[in-house]
């Protein structure tokens, strides 16, 4: 790696993709960034935290924190999951072992839309909710928040996305968000919220 595309942000990630959607939300504040500069965790060998946090917030902070400690550099890190209101704001931060087993998407979708099986339709509200965290080797930490609301579907629609996306449709669409193109969930998702929210907390970072 060249000097000028040495690393001066990590994402806690090991996704491609999102590392390529948080440069292009930098893009506009931080023309003269390097898009190579901004990494993600598996690009510098750093270890992954026990995410033993109640909030998405803290289990955000604990993965920026350890990112930030383990490299030197201000690191981003978000965590997420959905809220359903019927079960009091759950499975939140269990939202990828509701079933148990994390990251079984199928059998976690599954086992809550039994959960859900005898609740109406006008009491089917839920949301996705991101915490998106920046904290630096100075100690300096910023978490911003992000919701996408919709409601629960009775059965999985559309083949897009992964988690529980085939059974929450957002607010003011008839589709679900597995059935919306990456642009258009990228353009109301919570994760989008959240991140063009820290955006301008780590460009000011960057610059200074």
């Amino acid at each position: 790696m060249s000097a000028a595309a040495a690393p001066r942000l990590v994402l806690a990630t090991h996704n491609a993709h999102k590392i390529g959607e948080l440069r292009a939300i930098l893009a506009p504040l931080l023309p003269d960034l390097d898009p190579a500069s901004v990494v993600g965790a598996a690009d510098v060998g750093a270890p992954q935290p026990v995410e033993d946090g109640v909030t998405f917030a803290e289990n955000a902070l604990i993965k920026a924190r350890a990112l930030a400690a383990a490299t030197g550099l201000p690191a981003v890190a978000d965590d997420s999951g959905l809220a359903v209101d019927v079960l009091g704001g759950a499975p939140g931060v269990f939202s990828a072992r509701w079933a148990g087993r994390h990251g079984d998407d199928r059998a976690n979708l599954e086992l809550l839309l039994a959960q859900l099986a005898d609740v109406p339709a006008e009491h089917r509200a839920a949301r996705f909710v991101c915490a998106a965290a920046l904290v630096t080797p100075q100690g300096h930490e910023h978490v911003e928040t992000g919701t996408m609301p919709g409601r629960l579907l009775t059965a999985p629609r559309g083949s897009g996305g992964f988690g529980y996306d085939p059974i929450l449709q957002p607010d003011g669409e008839e589709r679900s968000a597995a059935e919306l193109s990456a642009e258009e969930k990228n353009a109301i998702s919570h994760r989008g919220e959240a991140f063009r929210a820290l955006a301008p907390h780590v460009a000011r970072v960057l610059a200074g």
